[in-house]
């Protein structure tokens, strides 16, 4: 894992963004304003991190991809914390979303308070579906740190410690650049 600051700038740009497009576009479980923000701001670091430039809203609907690199259909996950990130935290994944085109996922937590970006890790989609567990909506989750919630749609959870890990943005690259779909 690896951490990043969060640049007022891309901050801004993602606020704004978040006020001029809807960023939730699916049938069901589209998240709250704050929930697209945090989901924003992950994948917009990325974006600059492989220097893709910033998420653009005018776009339109990204399918689910939201970089290519090497030719990979690479999506974004992002959760939204309170706390420093630790290997054996869980990422939330809606089973909505499988049925995008996706072959890699980067997960990341934003530390709200600290402003920061944890780039968790990646995994390949095949492996993800291995790995992977399953929780119909209407479960009761219960966090790390013994609280609980229900899920609101059909959920799939994955741990950090199941994550290719990544030192750096070249050591993620690096990673990316070697891996055979």
């Amino acid at each position: 894992m690896f951490t990043v600051k969060v640049s007022d700038a891309i901050l801004e740009h993602c606020k704004n963004q978040i006020n001029a497009y809807n960023f939730g576009k699916r049938y069901t479980a589209n998240g709250s304003k704050q929930q697209q923000l945090t989901g924003i701001i992950g994948q917009s670091v990325v974006m600059h991190l492989f220097n893709k430039g910033l998420i653009d809203g005018k776009l339109g609907f990204d399918n689910g991809v939201d970089i290519m690199y090497n030719n990979l259909k690479i999506d974004v996950k992002t959760m939204g914390r309170t706390t420093n990130v630790r290997s054996n935290y869980t990422n939330n994944f809606l089973k909505l979303q499988d049925y995008f085109e996706t072959e890699v996922y980067i997960f990341c937590s934003y530390h709200k308070t600290k402003q920061e970006l944890t780039i968790c890790g990646w995994i390949d989609k095949e492996r993800f579906t291995k790995k992977r567990r399953f929780y119909p909506k209407g479960s009761t989750r219960k966090r790390f740190d013994n609280s609980t919630f229900i899920t609101f749609a059909d959920l799939y959870e994955i741990d950090n410690n199941q994550l290719n890990n990544c030192n750096s943005i070249k050591d993620l690259k690096e990673q990316l650049n070697v891996f055979k779909k």
